[in-house]
C-alpha cells in the first residue's frame, strides 16, 4: 500500500506546532514551541529559514501589511518585515505560556494560553484586534489548542485538549454562543491538538499520542484517518499551490527513545482543499 505522507522537512523539533500557509510569500510557517524557533519552508524551492525567539513561542501568523504576529510566552508581539520586534499586547503571567492561535475571518487574532503544568482553568482564549485591544473570550481553559472557522464564518471550532472534545460555537461579530460537542476522541486514540477546516467545512484534527490526523464532517462523523509514523502529532494546515497539500507538525518532547522522524514536518499531497486563511489585521 502506498504511504500517503511524505517528509517535507526532517527535523528534531522538541514541540513542533502551528503550521500556517503564508500565501503572500508562498511558504509555510511553523514553530518549535519549547525550542523557541520560528521555521519557514518554501515547498517550491526547498528553501528553509530559522529564527530563534527570545522566549517560548505558541504560534505565528502573517500580517496584512507584511511581517508576522507572534503569540509568545509573555504576550503577543509584532515582527516587522525588516526584522524589528515590538509588543502589541504585553501581559506576562508567571507559570503561563502561549499556545495555539488562529486568525478569524475579520482579521482578529484569537490567541490561546496555558500553564506549564497544564492546570485546569489556568489558560485562556483571547481575541486581539490590530490596535492591540485584547478581550478574554474563554477564561476556564486548561490547554487552549486548535481554533478554526467554518467556510461562512458562522461557526468556530475549538479544542481544550484534556477534555478530549472538539467543540463548536455559533460565531457572529467576534462573539461566541451555543457551545456544543462536535466529536469526542476515544481514550485509546490520543488527545485532540491542533485543527484546520477545509473548503467543504470538514474539520481535520491532529491527535497527540494518537499517531494520526482525523477528518470529521460538519455533522461530526469521522470519514478519514491519516496515520503517521510518530505518536505526537500536533497540528495541521493546508498549503501549497491550490491549498491541496496537508502539512502536519510533530513533536518528540518527553519521549525516552523518540522515533527517527519525531519532530519532523510531514506533508500529505493532494489531501483535500483548504480554505484561504486571512492575515492578521495589525
Amino acid at each position: 500500500m502506498t504511504v500517503p505522507y511524505e517528509v517535507a522537512v526532517r527535523a528534531e523539533a522538541e514541540l513542533g506546532e502551528g503550521p500556517t500557509w503564508d500565501a503572500a510569500a508562498g511558504r509555510l510557517l511553523w514553530i518549535d514551541i519549547l525550542g523557541s524557533r520560528l521555521h519557514t519552508y518554501d515547498p517550491a524551492t526547498g528553501r528553509r529559514t530559522l529564527r530563534r525567539t527570545e522566549q517560548h513561542i505558541g504560534a505565528v501568523k502573517p500580517r496584512t501589511g507584511g511581517g508576522l504576529v507572534l503569540n509568545l510566552r509573555d504576550g503577543v508581539g509584532l515582527l516587522d518585515p525588516d526584522g524589528t520586534f515590538r509588543w502589541l499586547h504585553h501581559e506576562p503571567v508567571p507559570g503561563r505560556r502561549a499556545n495555539d492561535a488562529a486568525v478569524a475571518p475579520d482579521g482578529s487574532l484569537w490567541a490561546g494560553t496555558m500553564r506549564y503544568d497544564e492546570a485546569p482553568g489556568g489558560g485562556t482564549l483571547s481575541r486581539l484586534t490590530g490596535d492591540g485591544t485584547a478581550e478574554v473570550v474563554l477564561d476556564d481553559v486548561a490547554v487552549s489548542n486548535g481554533t478554526g472557522w467554518s467556510p461562512d464564518g458562522r461557526l468556530m471550532y475549538y479544542i481544550d485538549t484534556p477534555t478530549r472534545r472538539v467543540d463548536v460555537f455559533d460565531h457572529a461579530d467576534g462573539r461566541l454562543s451555543g457551545r456544543r460537542t462536535l466529536a469526542v476522541i476515544e481514550e485509546n486514540a490520543g488527545f485532540p491538538d491542533g485543527l484546520t477546516v477545509d473548503a467543504e467545512g470538514c474539520v481535520w484534527v491532529a491527535l497527540w499520542q494518537g499517531s494520526a490526523v482525523r477528518r470529521y464532517t460538519p455533522d461530526g462523523e469521522l470519514d478519514r484517518v491519516i496515520e503517521l509514523p510518530v505518536a505526537l502529532v500536533t497540528a495541521c494546515a493546508f498549503g501549497g499551490d491550490g491549498l491541496t497539500d496537508l502539512y502536519v507538525t510533530t513533536a518528540r518532547v518527553g519521549l525516552a527513545e523518540p522515533p527517527a522522524l519525531a519532530g519532523s514536518l510531514f506533508v500529505v499531497p493532494g489531501a483535500g482543499k483548504g480554505l484561504a486563511q486571512p492575515a492578521f489585521a495589525g
